[in-house]
C-alpha cells in the first residue's frame, strides 16, 4: 500500500474502541522557541521520560488496538533522543505505522532521514508557518529553521517518504496560507494539514482569528481541497467538515455538484480529541490530546487501551449528547463537535461550546460565547 494514502480500516473504524491515532510525544526537548509552542518546550529532556524499554512497551499497547495502527512520535523535537530511529524500527517490526513529526532544526539530518527510512517510517510531518524564510523563522523564535525544513522537505522527497506539511493559522500567519499553499505543492506533499491555535503554552499569547475569519479561511480551504494534488485536513477545526458538508450540499441542490465527494471530510471518521485521537505525554500520562491536558492514568501504571474505551472522560468526549451550548443544539455535532481542546482553553470544561465557530443552530436561543459575532453567526446560518 501506498504509505501517502488512508488505510482501508480508516473509513470504518468504531472510534470508541480504537483511535485512528495514536500521538507519543517522545521528548519535550527542543532547541527552537516557537510562538505557538503547546509543550512550552526547553533544550534539556526531561530526567523523568520514558526510557527505551517503557517506550517499547507503549509501542507494544498500541499495536492491541489493531493492526496497522498509526502511531506519531512527537515532541519537542523527537530527534532529540538518540533511540529514536531503534523506536521506529521496533513499531515496525510490530505491525504499526510508524510517522514522526520532528522539529526544523539541526538534528534532521539526511544521513538520520535514511535510517529512519530504512527502519520503516512511513511518514514524515514538517511545520511551516510562513512562506518566507523572515516569517517563519520568526515565528519559530530560530534563524535558519526555514531553510532547514524546506532542505529536510526535499531531502524526504529524495528517499520517497511521503512528506506531511503542518501549518498553525493565527493573526500572525493567517495571511501566509496562499503562498504556503503554493510550497506544498512545490514539495510533493501528500497532506497539508492546518491547525487552528489553541490558547495553550506559550500560544497564549498569540491573538487567534476571529470565527467569523475562520469561517472564510475554512471555506477557502475547501476550494483548495477541491483542486489541490494533496489532500487537506484542518486540525483543532472539526467544524471544517460542516463547511465542506454544507458546500458539497448546496451544490448538490443546484446542480452543479455530486454527493460522491470522496474528498468530504464529512463522509469519513471525525478525529478529534479523545474520539479517535489519544496522547502520550513524555512522562506518561494518558490525554485526549495534547491540547487537552486532562489526564485518564499513566501508561506505566494502566492499559492504554483500556483508558481510551472505558476512561469516562472519553467517553463523555465520544458523546454528543453530552456536549452543551450551542454545539450541543447543533445539527452537525456529530460530524463536527467542535474543538473540545479549545473549548477547555477557554472556559475550562471541554464539554463547552468551541468558541471558534460562528454557526448558531436554527431555533438555538441559549448563551452564545463572547467571541461570537451575532450577525457572522446569523449569515453563516443562512447559507
Amino acid at each position: 500500500m501506498d504509505a501517502g494514502r488512508r488505510p482501508s480500516w480508516v473509513d470504518s473504524v468504531d472510534t470508541s474502541r480504537r483511535p485512528v491515532v495514536v500521538v507519543w510525544e517522545l521528548t519535550q526537548a527542543c532547541s527552537l522557541a516557537c510562538r505557538h509552542c503547546r509543550a512550552d518546550a526547553r533544550p534539556e529532556r526531561h530526567p523523568d521520560e520514558l526510557t527505551t524499554a517503557e517506550g517499547q512497551a507503549l509501542l507494544e499497547a498500541a499495536r492491541q488496538f489493531g493492526d496497522r495502527q498509526l502511531v506519531v512520535l512527537s515532541g519537542g523535537d523527537p530527534m532529540a533522543r538518540d533511540d529514536v530511529v531503534g523506536l521506529v524500527r521496533y513499531g515496525d517490526d510490530l505491525g504499526l505505522r510508524m510517522t514522526l513529526t520532528p522539529s526544523g532544526t539541526e538534528r534532521f539530518t539526511p544521513d538520520r532521514l535514511r535510517a529512519l527510512t530504512d527502519a520503516g517510517l512511513r511518514r514524515v510531518a514538517l511545520s511551516l508557518d510562513g512562506a518566507t524564510a523572515a516569517s517563519h523563522d520568526d515565528f519559530r523564535g530560530e534563524a535558519g529553521s526555514f531553510d532547514r525544513t524546506l532542505a529536510a522537505a526535499r531531502a524526504a522527497r529524495e528517499v520517497g517518504l511521503p512528506l506531511q506539511l503542518n501549518t498553525t493559522v493565527c493573526a500572525d500567519t493567517v495571511d501566509e496560507l496562499p503562498a504556503i499553499r503554493e510550497l506544498a505543492v512545490e514539495l510533493g506533499v501528500v497532506l497539508w494539514s492546518v491547525f487552528f491555535l489553541v490558547p495553550v503554552g506559550r500560544g497564549r499569547l498569540l491573538e487567534p482569528i476571529s470565527p467569523a475569519r475562520a469561517e472564510r479561511v475554512m471555506t477557502w480551504l475547501a476550494e483548495v481541497a477541491d483542486v489541490a494534488p494533496f489532500g487537506l485536513k484542518t486540525t483543532e477545526a472539526p467544524h471544517y467538515r460542516r463547511v465542506r458538508l454544507q458546500r458539497r450540499t448546496r451544490a448538490t441542490v443546484d446542480g452543479g455538484g455530486s454527493t460522491d465527494d470522496r474528498r468530504t471530510d464529512a463522509v469519513t471518521p471525525r478525529v478529534v480529541a479523545g474520539d479517535g485521537f489519544v496522547f502520550v505525554s513524555h512522562r506518561g500520562e494518558i490525554y485526549p490530546s495534547g491540547f487537552l491536558p486532562m489526564a485518564v492514568g499513566n501508561v506505566r501504571e494502566a492499559s492504554l487501551v483500556e483508558r481510551y474505551r472505558s476512561a469516562d472522560l472519553f467517553r463523555r468526549l465520544r458523546d454528543p449528547e453530552a456536549l452543551r451550548g450551542k454545539c450541543g443544539a447543533c445539527p452537525f455535532n456529530r460530524v463536527c463537535g467542535g474543538s473540545r481542546s479549545r473549548a477547555y482553553a477557554t472556559t475550562g470544561d471541554p464539554l463547552e461550546s468551541d468558541p471558534l465557530c460562528p454557526y448558531v443552530p436554527p431555533g438555538y436561543v441559549g448563551p452564545l460565547p463572547a467571541s461570537l459575532d451575532p450577525a457572522a453567526a446569523a449569515d453563516v446560518r443562512a447559507r
